[in-house]
């Protein structure tokens, strides 16, 4: 089996490497250090930064804090909304056989 790891330092010591190595199941990948693309997270804050947080001058911390709450809350009773930024991604919560 071809193994990959990331670029975080504690998967590179040699006792998580050797862990790696001894785990037929387990592939690792390198992904880049700074992948946007790769994470769902990201379309969260595109909906809320193109939606609730657009064109708000807001007046406080808590305004702003109030305001992306209710955006989380409007995208948690949307499970489209979500499924769209997994989608986006091109990752998927099934899990595949290499």
């Amino acid at each position: 089996m071809t193994q990959h790891r990331d670029i975080l330092n504690v998967h590179l010591t040699y006792g998580i490497r050797q862990f790696i190595a001894r785990q037929d199941w387990l592939t690792v990948y390198q992904l880049p250090s700074y992948a946007p693309d790769l994470n769902p997270v990201e379309g969260i804050w595109s909906l809320l930064r193109r939606g609730w947080l657009s064109n708000t001058a807001f007046t406080t911390p808590e305004h702003l804090i109030q305001t992306i709450r209710h955006g989380m809350r409007k995208i948690q009773y949307r499970p489209h909304l979500i499924d769209g930024c997994l989608a986006g991604t091109g990752l998927s919560l099934t899990p595949t056989t290499p």
